[in-house]
């Protein structure tokens, strides 16, 4: 089997005594964030082009995603997007200024708000979500379909075990 360059830390690990369920779990984890980093160095440069950041790219994808008219509340986009409050809240601030985004009150609620794209702001996630599928055909180019959907089944496997844990 070919190596990688995870592969070559595995004998230090080894050395160390370590077991092997952790030594397979930490190259788990190096390969996911291996490969994390290698699929958000192909979509920053994309998306460079169009000066979004990859905070922004995700909130605008976010809301591109959400049923017509495209919004959201905070919260939800808080909770979907793995931020906090106050980094959705600094992204929305930006996309707004950009004119990417409005916000607006829920008659509904009073404590509420919504967030909607607007025509520039849907736009400009269309565009982004085409430079998002050149990036991760760049990068998974030469990767055979069955072993990315192999790849993918398993690591869901995974999370569906530790993905409810909260660590400190």
């Amino acid at each position: 089997m070919p190596h990688d360059e995870i592969d070559a830390l595995v004998p230090r690990w080894e050395q160390s005594g370590m077991p092997s369920a952790l030594i397979a779990g930490i190259e788990l984890g190096k390969r996911v964030s291996r490969l994390n980093l290698l699929f958000e160095q192909a979509l920053k440069t994309e998306l460079a082009d169009l000066g979004l950041t990859y905070a922004e790219f995700d909130v605008l994808a976010a809301l591109a995603r959400a049923a017509p008219p495209h919004r959201m509340k905070p919260s939800e986009l808080s909770k979907s997007l793995f931020l906090t409050s106050g980094g959705t809240s600094n992204v929305l601030q930006r996309l707004a200024a950009a004119g990417y985004v409005e916000r607006a009150d829920d008659p509904g609620d009073a404590r509420s708000r919504w967030v909607r794209l607007t025509p520039e702001g849907e736009r400009v996630a269309n565009a982004a979500l085409e430079a998002s599928s050149r990036a991760h055909e760049e990068v998974m180019a030469g990767v055979p379909e069955q072993t990315v959907r192999q790849a993918a089944d398993a690591l869901r496997e995974v999370l569906l075990v530790v993905g409810r844990r909260r660590f400190r």
